[in-house]
Formats: structure tokens, C-alpha cells, sequence
């Protein structure tokens, strides 16, 4: 199993799902989505990776997500910003 740190410090298991309601959200299709969370997964596994911090799950979405298209990835960083007040593209470039 797999647990993702939250950026409050809470912990729980990684849901590739997540990753795929995060894309549609963005404005992925259905397929697009779940591409994107099976090689985040896949890469996860890959490594080895016991545990995963939010912030690097992000990183890798939107590295993806910019890939297929920049529009979702625009998407992706007006929702954050406007409506969890996160100032994505700043935390990431830490």
C-alpha cells in the first residue's frame, strides 16, 4: 500500500481514482484520465514508493496533464487557485 501525506499532515492511501476525478475536473476526458493516474501509479510502483507527499502527486499530474493538453493544465491551476487558494505553479518550482 501506498500512503500519500496531505499537505495539512494527514495520511491516506493512495486512490488512483483520485487522480482520475482530478483530471475530469481539469477537463480531461474519461480515457485521458485514466492514463494519466495508471502511469502515476505505475511510476509509483515502479520506484518503490512507500509513501508520497500531495505536493509530488501534483507535480506529476500536471507534468502529464500539460503534456496532453495545455488547456486542463490551465484548468488545473485557476481551480486550485481560486477555489482552494493554492498557488500551485509557485509551491511546485520549490
Amino acid at each position: 500500500m501506498i500512503i500519500v501525506e496531505k499537505r495539512d499532515g494527514r495520511e491516506e492511501e493512495f486512490i488512483p481514482e483520485k487522480i482520475v476525478v482530478s483530471c475530469l475536473k481539469a477537463g480531461a476526458p474519461v480515457d485521458v484520465a485514466r492514463k494519466i493516474a495508471k502511469i502515476i501509479e505505475g511510476r509509483l510502483l515502479e520506484a518503490n514508493k512507500e509513501r508520497v507527499t500531495a505536493k509530488e502527486l501534483t507535480k506529476m499530474i500536471l507534468e502529464l496533464l500539460k503534456k496532453e493538453n495545455e488547456e486542463w493544465y490551465r484548468n488545473w491551476i485557476v481551480f486550485d487557485r481560486a477555489v482552494k487558494r493554492r498557488r500551485t505553479e509557485e509551491e511546485l518550482k520549490e
